[in-house]
Formats: structure tokens, C-alpha cells, sequence
């Protein structure tokens, strides 16, 4: 059977919740696994070999966690980053040794890319790469870094972006086709909505507490709602975590010194999140920047619509399948009129089309496509 390694820096090492891309990784490893032999390669706090039913995760040891947090202009960090790839390329060297790979696919461009790039030149293993929004919006900018991360994407056999917006960024830095293949996690709904079809309205944000993630205009947009509007409004549930908790916490506590109700709570496992879903009858998505979030395919999973900014391919699969009311720009006024918009729209008007836009964000079907190209 061909053995294929997943090289992820998003692997999940508890159930936390408080990555969502993890959560995803793990739902396409564990669906692929059925067709593959295959290992997770993943950063830890320890040199480690985990077991699941299906897969085997060899975790290596990093001095920092999570990854995202070391920063390569920083140049604090610097030491860290050696350290980090180090590990990393002793660790793809001892598992091809012992289990010898004939596919890897990286997960994401960097630095999981460089790791594969370093097997295919020491041991001529193909790989692939799946872009993620922040390596090419984030590392592209870096001048050493951009370099890399070219040479990374040129190498791989297949290129992948899980956006539209995106793929076409990887295709303008590495010169070479792309290929979107979408990001998804499989929920489980086990219980129907109560779908509303008149105020007032229950409102549910899920993700990290982070700028670009908008949760500041966010919650400047409902400082802006007036009696009426309040009015229509049963709850809103802020879920998650990050650098701006501080922030939220204060925001937060000024809306219900004003009476409004508006909770918080931290990150959510798989089995949570559907239950936040079930409950809501719009999602809010404020981002600054994305490609196609994971939170989106999760609210068509579960027949919920969405309300967000107009960035990155949102405008493009919101409009496509009229699943959401879309703000006319990135800014706390324009989010303030789009939750307005939404308190007279029934949520109950988007719910069948919800349904629809999940059938194309089905893990299976994700999977069925990666495993055409690299047989291919």
C-alpha cells in the first residue's frame, strides 16, 4: 500500500478547538487513511510516536508552540526557526529511514514545504504542497523567506490553494499552475435547527480573538446597534481566543454594563462548535483577511447562514450560492448595517441553500481529488 506522509504544522495535539485548520487536517488524514498507509509528521513538545486506528503520528520536538507564533522579521525568533527546521528535517530523515515515504504532502507551504523539499532533494521523494492564506500573505513578504518559499512551491509536484484569491497568489510567486482544492472538517449534526423566521435573532462569532480575524470591528459594529435593533437581538455568543483577549474581554463587559447580551467563551471542540451552530441563526465572520475560512464550510455543514466582510473569495462563494449577507466593506460601520440588514431578513430564507453549498465542501469528496491527482 503507498505510504504517504502528511508533513503539518496544524496537526491538533488535544481537542482544544483552538485550531481550526487542525481540526481539518485531521479529519482529511483520517479519510485518506482508508485508501493509504500514512503518517503524520507534526511538531510537539517531545520526540514522540502516537497511534490512532488508522495512522501513526510522529511528533518531534520544537522549542516553541504553536508555530505561528515565531515570527521570521523578528529576529528574537531567529533561533527558534533554526532550531525548529532542524527538528524538522532530522525527523523526516529518521521516518524515511525506518518507513520509507513515496508521497509526502505539506501542510502548509512553510514550513512544512521546506521539510519536503529537503526529503525530495535527499531521498527523491515527490511531494505536494497545500497553500494556506498565511504563507503566501504573510511569508511572500518576507525577502529571504518569498525566496523559499518560491523554490518550495516550484519543486512540488502538485501545487494546491484552498482558495480562489489564493491560488492565483501562488501561481503569480511561483510561476506554475495551482490547483484550489477546498479545506473542510467533517461535523457530525446530529439534532435539526429550530430555524427562525422572525426576530429576535440568536448571532454566534467562532475563531481567534486575532486583528485579522475583525473580532475588534466586530465588536465595535454592535456597539453601534441602537434600541431597536437590540430589540430583535436574543444573543450573541463570542467563542474563541488570542492575542486580543484583553480587548474583547473589556469591549464585552461594556455591552452588558449597557444591557446588551453579548457572552463569551473560550475555544470549541468539533462536537461544540455544531452545538454553537444548531443554536445560531447567522454566523458572523468580520475577517480583515481570508481565503474561504474553515468556520464558513462549518455554518453550510450545519444550515446556518453567514454574515461577513467582503474579503478574499468570501464575496465570490457567498454570492455563488446565496448563503449569507454580504457588508459592503472591511469596517465596523459596514458590519454594523449588515447585522442591521439581517435583523429584517429571515434567517429561514438561506437555510436550503445552505444545504447545497455543503455538498461541495464534503472531506470525501476532498480527499477523492487529492488522491486523482498524485495517481494520476
Amino acid at each position: 500500500m503507498t505510504h504517504i506522509v502528511i508533513i503539518s504544522t496544524s496537526f491538533p495535539l488535544n481537542n482544544s478547538g483552538a485550531e481550526a485548520a487542525g481540526s481539518f487536517v485531521a479529519d482529511f488524514v483520517e479519510e485518506l487513511s482508508k485508501c493509504a498507509q500514512v503518517t503524520v509528521l507534526a511538531p510537539g513538545y517531545e520526540n514522540k510516536l502516537e497511534k490512532s486506528n488508522t495512522y501513526n503520528i510522529q511528533r518531534f520536538a520544537v522549542p516553541k508552540l504553536p508555530l505561528s507564533l515565531l515570527s521570521p522579521i523578528n529576529l528574537v525568533d531567529w533561533i527558534s526557526i533554526l532550531r525548529t527546521l532542524n527538528s524538522g528535517t532530522s525527523a523526516i530523515t529518521d521516518l524515511h529511514k525506518t518507513y520509507p515515504c513515496d508521497y509526502i504532502l505539506a501542510l502548509w507551504a512553510l514550513p512544512s514545504g521546506y521539510w519536503a523539499n529537503y526529503a525530495m532533494k535527499k531521498f527523491g521523494v515527490p511531494y505536494s504542497t497545500w497553500a494556506l492564506g498565511s504563507d503566501i500573505w504573510s511569508l511572500a513578504k518576507v525577502p529571504l523567506v518569498k525566496n523559499i518559499l518560491k523554490k518550495v512551491l516550484q519543486d512540488s509536484h502538485y501545487c494546491f490553494a484552498d482558495g480562489y484569491i489564493l491560488k492565483e497568489d501562488v501561481e503569480t510567486i511561483s510561476k506554475r499552475n495551482c490547483i484550489f482544492m477546498a479545506s473542510s472538517r467533517r461535523l457530525t449534526v446530529s439534532k435539526n435547527r429550530n430555524i427562525a423566521t422572525k426576530p429576535p435573532y440568536k448571532f454566534a462569532f467562532l475563531g481567534r480573538w486575532h486583528v485579522n480575524k475583525g473580532i475588534d470591528l466586530l465588536l465595535e459594529a454592535l456597539g453601534m446597534l441602537d434600541e431597536n435593533a437590540w430589540s430583535k437581538i436574543e444573543e450573541i455568543r463570542i467563542c474563541g481566543g488570542g492575542p486580543l483577549e484583553e480587548d474583547v474581554s473589556k469591549a464585552i463587559d461594556i455591552l452588558h454594563l449597557n444591557g446588551r447580551p453579548v457572552y463569551k467563551s473560550g475555544f470549541l471542540d468539533k462536537s461544540q462548535a455544531v452545538e454553537l451552530f444548531v443554536w445560531a441563526d447567522y454566523i458572523l465572520i468580520p475577517s480583515r483577511i481570508e481565503s474561504i475560512p474553515v468556520v464558513f464550510s462549518d455554518a453550510m455543514q450545519c444550515g446556518v447562514p453567514v454574515i461577513t466582510t467582503p474579503v478574499g473569495d468570501l464575496p465570490r462563494i457567498v454570492k455563488k450560492y446565496d448563503v449569507g449577507i454580504l457588508a459592503a466593506d472591511v469596517s465596523s460601520d459596514a458590519i454594523h448595517n449588515a447585522i442591521c440588514k439581517s435583523l429584517d431578513t429571515s434567517p429561514s430564507d438561506f437555510y436550503m441553500k445552505t444545504k447545497s453549498a455543503s455538498q461541495d465542501f464534503n472531506i470525501k469528496e476532498i480527499v477523492k481529488q487529492y488522491l486523482g491527482y498524485i495517481y494520476s
